[in-house]
């Protein structure tokens, strides 16, 4: 860690952990004002903390990757999101470049034919833009729950991202679905409407599918891959 030494990072998770989410909003805009942002691929989670975020009155900002490969329901409900909170959300695009050569190379559906070509295709559309979204920022608020994976079961509240070298908080980690879903129902807030139809984690279209009972939460992205492969890179750890 750069900015800060270990037992600084322990302290404030400490704070954090006990602290409701929107005081801990208040608490990490006070350490590092203008330099806190929210990532929203308008799920259920990120959806409830938009709600949370325009609740604070903080000037966090809002940001989005744009694949261009989402489904209609999501761009309708980005749409409902902006005109139900009023807060701007920025979107990310890949490099038309790199993205114009892939597709001429590999065509335009790669993604099946190998795990390397999908992984190529998210770096392009999402991890290379989420780096140009995170760049200046001390704080990386996620909609990630423990739930949703294997690989996020231990994860930390707050952890260090030694990729992107900020902070990254989970507020919602520790949620239940029930939880999550009955505060969208409570507030009335904009949801996709994918997820009544049995779409639980929902990405590019090409790559999402609904998931049958008893499925695994992240069963219906990628399902054409072995599920120790299930992650598009946008938070996988460095070893």
């Amino acid at each position: 860690m750069e900015a800060f030494s270990k037992s600084q990072f322990d302290q404030l998770h400490s704070q954090v952990s006990q602290l409701s989410i929107r005081d801990a909003f208040h608490l990490l805009w006070q350490q590092y004002p203008q330099r806190v942002t929210f990532s929203t691929s308008f799920s259920l989670e990120d959806q409830v903390i938009t709600h949370m975020v325009a609740e604070a009155a903080l000037p966090i900002t809002l940001f989005t990757l744009d694949t261009g490969r989402l489904f209609p329901e999501t761009y309708s409900v980005w749409s409902s999101t902006v005109q139900r909170f009023g807060i701007p959300i920025k979107a990310y695009y890949p490099d038309v470049a790199l993205l114009e050569t892939f597709v001429a190379k590999n065509g335009p559906n790669a993604f099946y034919e190998s795990v390397e070509n999908r992984k190529s295709c998210c770096h392009i559309r999402k991890v290379l833009p989420l780096k140009r979204a995170l760049a200046g920022n001390a704080v990386w608020i996620t909609g990630l729950r423990s739930e949703h994976s294997s690989a996020r079961h231990d994860l930390p509240l707050l952890e260090w991202d030694e990729t992107n070298q900020l902070l990254k908080y989970h507020p919602l980690l520790h949620w239940t679905a029930g939880q999550v879903k009955a505060v969208i129902d409570e507030q009335a807030i904009p949801y996709n409407p994918l997820h009544d139809k049995g779409f639980v984690s929902i990405g590019c279209a090409p790559c999402t599918r609904a998931i049958r009972p008893g499925e695994d939460f992240r069963a219906g992205r990628w399902w054409w891959e072995d599920n120790s492969k299930k992650e598009c890179g946008l938070h996988e750890k460095q070893h």
